[in-house]
């Protein structure tokens, strides 16, 4: 890492920006981790981001983008912030190591790549040069799930929540549409520590409507019920979530909806809420359904107040099925359908849970 760090405190030094030896962010010059959205918004999460991103780089010459060929970043950037935007090319382990080095200046970096390659080729660097010296970096990775559809098991990330939630220091978040994105992206430019900010790649339809607030750790309630409580995060599974519960009202069932958007930190309070005011627990994720959302809640229910748990996520195998990406889901256990079936499994019945349904 020396040779990437004496590189990154010369850029730095080039740039105006006085290196620091702190591990933290500073403090945002205008922006809270609750900020409002305003003005148009994009119609899916990397477009929402990429702007959010330009917004907030304007403002603080702090905030850096790294890229790794992705696309788009060089026109929408780039070309407005040329000394802000570094590319690196397909070269996943260096974008962390240099990513580090800059946060280790007393700048704040987004890094740009895939899930895929965030969590699994680039892992060693985002453990040993980011998260262990818990440093600001932000990771950005797109093509979470199944999102990356028919580019195959390569470009697909079923078990990147799983694998960043573990990494200590580490926040973990997914927004649920692309009006959140920009509320979050905003929120984790000056968080303390690492944070990892996992989306899709296409357009998904919207969840809210008008102004929101955000803070990170802090889950929303779409929809009340005692029934059953129906946690997701994610685009596709809070659409399917909400989906879900108006099938279930029809059927005499009222769910409680939550938007889980962060992970790490996790909203305990409302978790054991929905465990105690309903007869059991639904989660729902574009993820495999070990050690991600699923597992996240199971953890924290298991120990604190046990109930009945229904895992939706992806089956435990590789998707070899071509497709888009919500025929992909559906094939693989998650869409509304397989939302309702745990369900009712969980409103109308006792016993042990599954983490798999369909």
């Amino acid at each position: 890492m020396s040779a990437a760090f004496a590189s990154a405190r010369a850029v730095a030094a080039k740039s105006g920006t006085a290196p620091a030896s702190t591990a933290t962010a500073s403090t945002a010059p205008a922006s809270t981790a609750t900020a409002s959205t305003a003005g148009a918004i994009p119609d899916s999460d990397r477009a929402a981001y990429r702007a959010a991103l330009l917004e907030l780089a304007r403002a603080d010459r702090r905030i850096w983008c790294l890229d790794t060929d992705m696309g788009g970043l060089e026109r929408e950037f780039e070309a407005e912030l040329p000394d802000q935007y570094v590319d690196l090319g397909i070269a996943e382990a260096n974008l962390m190591t240099v990513g580090a080095a800059l946060a280790r200046t007393g700048l704040i970096p987004f890094v740009n790549t895939m899930a895929a390659f965030a969590s699994a080729r680039a892992l060693e660097q985002v453990k040993i040069d980011i998260a262990y010296h818990n440093l600001p970096v932000r990771i950005v990775a797109t093509h979470a799930g199944l999102s990356g559809a028919t580019y195959g098991p390569t470009h697909h990330a079923q078990q990147d929540l799983a694998v960043m939630r573990s990494m200590p220091n580490m926040t973990v978040m997914t927004p649920a549409d692309p009006a959140e994105t920009v509320r979050m992206v905003r929120a984790a430019a000056y968080l303390p520590g690492p944070v990892y900010i996992r989306m899709g790649r296409a357009a998904t339809p919207p969840v809210y409507e008008g102004e929101q607030l955000f803070a990170v750790g802090q889950s929303v309630e779409l929809r009340q019920g005692d029934d059953v409580a129906i946690i997701a995060a994610g685009a596709y599974p809070v659409l399917f979530a909400l989906e879900a519960a108006q099938q279930l009202s029809l059927l005499g069932v009222e769910a409680r909806v939550l938007n889980m958007h962060t992970l790490k930190p996790l909203d305990e309070d409302a978790v054991l809420a929905a465990a105690v005011n309903t007869r059991g627990i639904v989660t729902v994720e574009d993820h495999t359904a070990y050690g991600g959302l699923g597992g996240a809640v199971a953890e924290l229910v298991g120990s604190r107040h046990p109930v009945r748990i229904e895992r939706v996520g992806i089956e435990d195998v590789f998707c070899d099925r071509p497709g888009t990406h919500r025929e992909q889901l559906a094939h693989y256990g998650v869409s509304p359908a397989h939302v309702v079936a745990a369900a009712r499994r969980v409103a109308g019945a006792a016993g042990p849970w599954s983490p798999f349904v369909g």
